[in-house]
């Protein structure tokens, strides 16, 4: 998966609240609103980063509106989501790259139609777990496959970013919810990323406040005690030279976006991330041509709500990831 190039156009505080289209037009010579709509159906526009196909989508300041010469690739389907285990309280799946994990809430209101156009990982997990237990249980042999019955709604209990690929666990019912939500917001699951990030990363503890507006729109750590506490536990895994390092980053709390602003606030920004982008004193950038933030939730483990039996789980690498280290592994060779 290569990077998608295009123009690139920034959204100013006079912009903000204008329709994606109604932002697009301008800056389009000759073109006309039906044929804007069509490139935005077509997948030809990313908004911060993410492939956006609602031409009636409110921009906000600072966001990045970008025009692909070449469509982006079709969202993941629920046959993309690899189901790791799955019992009547909880199921720990597999995600890929591209989807968000909830519905935020200003989309609550969509009709389907609209929510259909870009599907979250908890609406296709449903379907993911009926084909899931129909591949196991649904042939017999001698008789004729029985139609998959309707699975319902999972509840989400924590989430990952949309480019961010790897493990996420929902319950599937109301008492297994509420169980697992004290878990994540004591912070006594178990989360290890894999990331790889600029520069020549070495073992330490990343110790911060976080807030959700450091003064330029985004999150950041805060100078005092503002903010909420954020810890995350860095270890080197493979250096590439003094220019990359893949690393495992083991949370410690676990707050939004923490590990990509944690490691730009050091110096060594994760590869591929837009958002929290670092300049580096020392003139080294990111030239490893990732095609999407480079990190994975590769670990998981949690208390199950019912059984008390303590789960883990892990998730290995995904083939862009995989195939990027692999370019830098022939680069650094000598």
């Amino acid at each position: 998966m290569k990077r998608q190039t295009g123009t690139v156009h920034h959204v100013t505080e006079a912009d903000r609240g204008k329709t994606l289209a109604a932002f697009l037009r301008p800056r389009l010579d000759s073109t006309s609103w039906s044929a804007i709509q069509k490139m935005v159906r077509s997948r030809h526009v990313l908004v911060h980063g993410n492939v956006c196909t609602d031409a009636a989508r409110r921009l906000k300041e600072g966001e990045v509106v970008k025009v692909l010469e070449v469509a982006a690739a079709a969202l993941p389907k629920a046959d993309d989501v690899r189901v790791v285990h799955v019992d009547d309280d909880v199921v720990v799946v597999d995600k890929p790259t591209g989807l968000t994990t909830t519905r935020h809430h200003e989309e609550l209101s969509w009709p389907a139609r609209r929510r259909q156009m870009q599907p979250t990982l908890e609406e296709l997990v449903p379907d993911a777990i009926g084909r899931h237990l129909h591949r196991r249980f649904g042939s017999v042999a001698g008789r004729a496959e029985p139609k998959r019955r309707r699975i319902s709604p999972v509840r989400a209990v924590h989430r990952i970013d949309r480019e961010t690929s790897g493990l996420v666990v929902f319950a599937r019912n109301v008492p297994a919810s509420r169980i697992l939500a004290e878990q994540f917001r004591l912070h006594t699951t178990h989360r290890r990323y894999l990331a790889l990030v600029v520069g020549r990363a070495n073992p330490r503890t990343i110790r911060s406040h976080l807030l959700r507006d450091r003064g330029d729109g985004r999150r950041g750590s805060a100078e005092g005690d503002d903010g909420k506490e954020a810890v995350t536990h860095v270890a080197p895994v493979e250096h590439f030279g003094d220019d990359y390092t893949l690393v495992e980053c083991r949370l410690e709390t676990g707050r939004t976006h923490q590990i990509r602003i944690h490691m730009s606030e050091s110096g060594q920004m994760v590869c591929g991330d837009r958002v929290y982008a670092s300049s580096r004193r020392d003139g080294l950038q990111d030239e490893s041509a990732a095609p999407r933030v480079m990190l994975h939730a590769a670990e998981l483990g949690f208390v199950h709500p019912v059984t008390g039996e303590e789960l883990r789980f892990t998730s290995p690498l995904p083939a862009d990831m995989r195939k990027v280290i692999a370019d830098l592994r022939k680069r650094y060779a000598t």
